[in-house]
């Protein structure tokens, strides 16, 4: 491998690992974060009492 190819690399999996550890981070020190969560009233026309 040459050296460019090695610096490319290096930097494509540092760039992918720095995100990954960051969104976990933030997934574990983010407070209450459960209470913002909503959700979805799902209605569809085959749940209609009318028919």
């Amino acid at each position: 491998m040459t050296t460019s190819g090695l610096i490319v690399m290096l930097l494509s999996v540092g760039t992918v690992t720095t995100l990954f550890a960051w969104c976990v981070y933030k997934v574990l020190t983010t407070p209450r974060e459960a209470e913002k969560i909503h959700g979805v009233d799902l209605h569809t026309p085959d749940m209609d009492e009318r028919s």
